[in-house]
């Protein structure tokens, strides 16, 4: 056996040191804590002056997007899967279909 480095643990050993050093090298490029005010420390905003301080971005309309996005894909994805010789199943695709309808129905109410 002459391909030692094919065995999967000495294979992942080979490459955590590999990574380990690589993040050692990169840290040198890194940000220091600067003292000074200003330079690499300050957020980049485009020339502009903008306060430092922490974000509280709002998820709220985030939500909807994303179970539109889960209710297409799941959909979709049983759409495709089903096998095209049994009948069987295609009521369960049915039940998804209208589940996803349902769903967006309850989604996009006003």
């Amino acid at each position: 056996m002459s391909n030692y480095i094919l065995i999967p643990p000495i294979a992942f050993l080979l490459l955590l040191v590999v990574f380990i050093v690589f993040s050692r090298l990169s840290s040198f490029m890194g940000v220091r804590g600067l003292k000074v005010p200003g330079g690499k420390t300050k957020p980049y905003a485009c020339g502009e002056d903008v306060p430092s301080g922490s974000i509280h971005p709002d998820y709220s309309q985030f939500f909807p997007f994303a179970f539109f996005f889960t209710i297409m894909h799941v959909v979709a994805l049983m759409l495709t899967t089903i096998p095209a010789e049994t009948i069987r199943s295609g009521g369960i695709v049915f039940i998804y279909i209208i589940g996803a309808v349902i769903g967006l129905f309850i989604l996009f109410r006003r």
